[in-house]
């Protein structure tokens, strides 16, 4: 094996990362983390079981700009318009005010302003990738504090660029001050200029010629050369491949084939960017963290807890309560997978000591591997906050006062907890029937605007007591919660049954295993947005054999007052029969699960003929804990998912048979 040292290495890497990835899923903890601890044992600080670091890093800078490509395909300048004031205000406020405090503090402590000022970059950026992994599995990330943090995440992604191009200022190896500097910035900018116009002519009606041989491997060759290309590009230019990377990524999203060059990208990316995080374990001296823990935990805490309030700041400009700032801020608190790319940057060219340097590396991997912690656990660390002060009065920001209950006289209305699209289909149908009803609302500039149509809006966090009261809560004939955060739904729900026992709550969920725990808190109606398509699928299915209306209205009903029983996965392979139908008598709904050697395994649905080799229709795959509903033809199956099929009897004995590797094509249809 001593001819093949790079190989041995990377299966030693990728056999000891398997081990710790699989023990961090068993704690329910993401797997970048993991791959930091699994380049800690490996590094020459710890076990030393890889001969050549050196290697690995050049692997692991692929990952660094794979990971910059795949950002600016996601990236899009219409993605930015939406976002606008939350990526410039949010974004803008974190990062300037962030990197300001973290180089002031380090002058203070008497260290170089050019060293202070890179600190304070180090500090200033978070990890986009950690963030957004964890807002998802708590299907957060579209409440107010998710997209909060979003827009400040791509913020940072765009100021590496910046940061990446005045790093040879700040080593004094860049003659010309000012000036030059200047000139360097111009550059990229025409660079800049030169992409886009590229993006809008050349590139789309190449990629157009390449998918006509309709072949994967030419289109992916392209992508590939097209970023290599574009890298390059801006390195003779004077700036940096990262840039390169990034505006080449930009490049593929202003073409109509962006999700295909992600979709072919992102196995190659994950590959090396996991590289990248065993790279950035490999440096962190065991040794010091053994010599330094007061000073490693004490950066830890300044760190996550400076960041978390000044990254709080721009939330309060929008508008949002302290309680969404702060949860905003506690989300982008730790250091990011881009300033290990800056910090090996400036110890490369002198900027940083060995000292100082190791003193980073052990304060960035111990809040990257709080970080989950901090996102599952934020809420409650807030609510014990809140009963000793309210975050409200700690931090004020710019938004409307609080409502006066005597300004409220209405009775027997309904409160729309949430302003989103479900918030205002709501009130145009109660405006309808000229029902009356009063919007509370968390974002102030919805409020501003709703309240310009003349709708009845106000400010206010409508977990709170005082604020459901002073919106007639003990008056009210309906509370309807839709919003997107699942733990405020719990408080509203609780705290409006705490005021009125008689008041009918409709809580909006998008997972079906928050059903019991709002039930329990008082909710009369639970609606969990992931079945409800997939019923209308269904009824639409049976609308289309000409079962009569009543009967499949009966079924919908069976459905959800066995709280989507039929729908959701369970152990075992089963079914459960919903009865005679005319027409169609023995129509029944069945869960399969996948085995690991099973054929499907690994293919889209669309790849697997399951619909057009069995007439079995797949409502939805219970994945872990997560139920995905009415998955589309590109969705991916993995081993242990189930399969929930309708079908008639033949239909479903034959997806069965395909489900197990057994030829389906004779079974009957």
């Amino acid at each position: 094996m001593s001819q093949y040292p790079v190989l041995k290495d990377l299966a030693i890497i990728f056999a000891v990362s398997l081990l710790v990835i699989l023990l961090f899923h068993r704690i329910k903890l993401p797997a970048l983390p993991g791959f930091i601890v699994a380049g800690v044992l490996l590094g020459p600080n710890a076990l030393g079981l890889i001969s050549d670091a050196h290697q690995v890093e050049s692997l692991a800078e692929v990952g660094v700009i794979l990971l910059l490509f795949t950002i600016g395909i996601e990236f899009s300048l219409s993605r930015l318009r939406e976002m606008g004031r939350q990526v410039v205000t949010g974004g803008g406020a974190q990062v300037g005010l962030t990197v300001t405090l973290g180089a002031g503090l380090a002058m203070a402590l008497h260290v170089n302003w050019r060293v202070s000022l890179l600190l304070g970059c180090l500090v200033a950026l978070s990890s986009t990738a950690i963030v957004l992994k964890g807002l998802t599995d708590k299907g957060e990330i579209d409440a107010p504090h998710g997209r909060l943090a979003t827009g400040v995440l791509i913020f940072q992604d765009l100021c590496v660029v910046p940061m990446m191009l005045i790093l040879p200022f700040l080593a004094g190896r860049s003659g010309g001050g000012a000036g030059a500097l200047l000139l360097a910035l111009g550059k990229a900018v025409l660079v800049v200029i030169g992409v886009l116009v590229l993006a809008r002519t050349v590139v789309p009606r190449a990629l157009a010629e390449i998918l006509k041989t309709r072949s994967r491997e030419l289109f992916l060759i392209a992508v590939i050369l097209i970023g290599t290309l574009t890298a390059l590009g801006t390195a003779a230019a004077g700036a940096s491949l990262a840039l390169g990377a990034f505006l080449a990524g930009l490049v593929i999203s202003e073409s109509d084939y962006g999700h295909q060059a992600m979709a072919e990208l992102l196995p190659f990316r994950d590959v090396f960017i996991s590289l990248f995080f065993v790279a950035v374990g490999m440096l962190v001296q065991v040794e010091f963290l053994r010599d330094h823990p007061a000073l490693a935990l004490a950066g830890v805490v300044g760190v996550m807890g400076g960041k978390a309030l000044l990254a709080a700041g721009g939330p309060l400009l929008l508008g949002y309560s302290g309680r969404v700032a702060l949860l905003a801020g506690l989300a982008v608190s730790q250091i990011g997978e881009f300033s290990f790319v800056l910090a090996r940057e400036g110890r490369g060219t002198g900027l940083l000591s060995e000292n100082l340097y190791q003193t980073f590396l052990a304060v960035a991997v111990l809040t990257m591997l709080v970080t989950p912690f901090l996102l599952q656990g934020g809420p409650a660390l807030l609510d014990r906050l809140e009963r000793l002060v309210p975050l409200d009065r700690l931090l004020p920001g710019l938004r409307p006062g609080a409502i006066a209950a005597a300004d409220q006289p209405l009775t027997d209305h309904v409160i729309v907890a949430g302003y989103g699209l479900n918030g205002r289909n709501l009130a145009a149908a109660l405006r309808s029937i000229q029902a009356p009803y009063l919007i509370v609302e968390l974002n102030a500039q919805t409020v501003h605007q709703a309240r310009a149509r003349g709708e009845p809006a106000f400010y206010g966090d409508a977990t709170r007591e005082e604020i459901l009261r002073a919106l007639g809560a003990e008056r009210a004939r309906m509370l309807v919660v839709a919003i997107s955060d699942p733990a405020a739904t719990r408080r509203m729900v609780r705290v409006g049954r705490s005021l009125n026992a008689g008041i009918h709550i409709i809580a909006r969920t998008r997972y079906v295993t928050e059903i019991p725990e709002l039930s329990r808190l008082g909710a009369d109606v639970v609606i969990p947005e992931e079945f409800e398509t997939s019923i209308e699928i269904f009824a639409r299915v049976l609308a289309h054999y000409s079962v009569p209306r009543p009967d499949i209205q009966r079924l919908v009903e069976q459905i959800r007052s066995s709280h989507y029983e039929a729908l959701r996965g369970g152990d075992g392979v089963g079914g459960l029969s919903l009865g005679a139908v005319a027409g169609i008598p023995q129509m029944a709904v069945e869960r399969l699960r996948l085995a690991p050697d099973s054929p499907l395994v690994g293919q889209t649905l669309a790849a697997t003929g399951l619909r057009t080799q069995t007439g079995a229709l797949v409502l939805a795959v219970g994945r872990g804990g997560d139920e995905i509903a009415t998955p589309g033809p590109q969705f991916r199956l993995a081993a242990d998912d189930v399969l929930v099929v309708v079908g008639q009897p033949p239909q479903l004995r034959a997806a069965a048979l395909l489900v197990t590797g057994k030829s389906a094509a004779n079974a009957p249809q």
